[in-house]
C-alpha cells in the first residue's frame, strides 16, 4: 500500500517496501498477489517498486474508481488459486475500461482547453456532465502536468452537486487555495479537503460558473503570480561508462516513489531515429558520442529536432531474452 498509494517514502516507509519486495522476490506470493502479477505480464521474483505503483497497484484501484473496491480486497486475501485468477482478469479488465475512459476525459478536457475563450490562467478547472466520477483525480493529474498549472476536474455527483479532484505544482499549496476560496466566498464549496498538492471538494452543480474565476483569483493572491514556469530537478550527466544495463538493473531494484525519487539524468543527444508506436508513446534511437540508446517518451507524440537535451531514467529493457538499456524520457527540448 505505501508504494502503489504514492504515500511519502520516509526512511522508515522505505525500508518497509524493500523488505516487502525482497519477500516477494525470494517466496512464494500470495494467490491473489501471484495472480495480479501474471495479468500484467510481470515477473514475482523480479519485482521492483515500478511493479507496485505501475502494474498491481492500478489494477487493485480500478475496481474503486469504476465498481466495487471489495473486489479488489478479496483477489488479495482468497486462499483459492483459481479464484484469485479469475478475479485477476476481471481488476485488468476493468483497468482497461478505465484507461479508455480516461483517455477520452482526457482529450475532452484539452480540447476544451484549447478553445479561444479557454486559455490556461493561473489554473486549470474544468467540468463535463458526461465524465466519471472516479477518474476525475487522474485526468487532473494528467492535465497539471501538461500545463504545470494547480489543476481542479469536475463530475456530477449527485442530482445537483459536481466533485472535484485536483493536482498541484509544489509552489502552490492546493488546500490553502481551497481555504482561501472557502472565505473570500462563503458558502460557494460545500465541503473540501486534502494537503498541499491534492485536494477533493464538492460544489453546487450551479456554482461551477462561479469557482472557476474564483480559484483562480486565490491562487493570484497566494502567490503573486499569473503563470507558472516547470522546474526540473536533475541529477546532472551520467557518465558514458554507466549508462549500461547492469546498472539500470541496480536501480531497479532499488525502492523509489515520494519523497526519494530515481536519478534522473541530463545529457545532450542526436536523434538518429523517431517513430510513433501505439499511437500516443514516442520510440527513439538516440546517439551520445560513441554510444547508441533506445529510449521512449511516454504520452508524447510530438516530433523532435535532430539535436535534444534531454532529462531521462535508465531502465533495463527485456526482449526475446535479452537485456538491454533503455532510456525513459520525461523532457526534452
Amino acid at each position: 500500500g505505501t508504494g502503489a498509494g504514492v504515500a511519502k517514502l520516509a526512511c522508515n516507509s522505505r525500508r518497509l517496501v524493500a523488505q516487502g519486495l525482497r519477500r516477494r522476490r525470494s517466496g512464494r506470493p500470495q494467490p491473489g498477489l501471484r495472480a495480479l502479477f501474471a495479468v500484467a505480464g510481470r515477473e514475482p521474483r523480479a519485482a521492483n517498486g515500478f511493479d507496485l505503483g505501475f502494474a498491481l497497484g492500478p489494477r487493485i484501484n480500478a475496481a474503486g474508481r469504476l465498481a466495487d473496491m471489495s473486489l479488489g480486497i478479496a483477489c488479495l486475501t482468497t486462499d483459492d488459486e483459481a479464484q484469485a485468477l479469475e478475479m485477476a482478469r476481471e481488476l485488468d479488465n476493468i483497468n482497461r475500461e478505465r484507461r479508455t475512459i480516461e483517455a477520452e476525459m482526457r482529450e475532452q478536457a484539452l480540447a476544451a482547453m484549447e478553445a479561444p475563450d479557454a486559455a490556461p490562467g493561473a489554473t486549470v478547472c474544468v467540468f463535463d456532465p458526461g465524465w466519471h466520477q472516479g477518474v476525475v483525480g487522474l485526468v487532473a493529474s494528467r492535465l497539471k502536468e501538461k500545463f504545470w498549472r494547480p489543476t481542479l476536474a469536475f463530475a456530477p455527483a449527485g442530482d445537483d452537486e459536481i466533485r472535484g479532484s485536483g493536482r498541484s505544482i509544489p509552489d502552490v499549496h492546493l488546500r490553502d487555495v481551497l481555504d482561501l476560496v472557502s472565505k473570500r466566498h462563503p458558502n460557494l464549496i460545500r465541503k473540501f479537503g486534502g494537503h498541499a498538492m491534492a485536494a477533493g471538494l464538492t460544489l453546487g452543480r450551479q456554482d461551477f460558473p462561479a469557482f472557476a474565476p474564483a480559484f483562480d483569483a486565490a491562487v493570484r493572491e497566494l502567490t503573486g503570480r499569473d503563470s507558472f514556469e516547470p522546474v526540473i530537478e536533475t541529477d546532472g550527466s551520467l557518465e558514458s561508462g554507466y549508462a549500461n544495463a547492469e546498472v539500470a538493473g541496480l536501480l531497479q531494484q532499488q525502492v523509489w516513489g515520494a519523497g526519494f525519487a530515481a536519478p534522473l539524468f541530463l545529457d545532450e543527444f542526436v536523434v538518429r531515429n523517431q517513430r510513433l508506436v501505439g499511437e500516443k508513446h514516442l520510440k527513439l534511437s538516440l546517439e551520445r558520442g560513441q554510444q547508441r540508446f533506445d529510449a521512449i517518451w511516454f504520452g508524447h507524440d510530438q516530433s523532435l529536432p535532430e539535436r535534444i537535451q534531454a532529462a531521462y531514467r535508465l531502465e533495463q529493457n527485456v526482449w526475446n531474452g535479452m537485456v538491454s538499456v533503455q532510456l525513459v524520457i520525461e523532457h526534452a527540448g
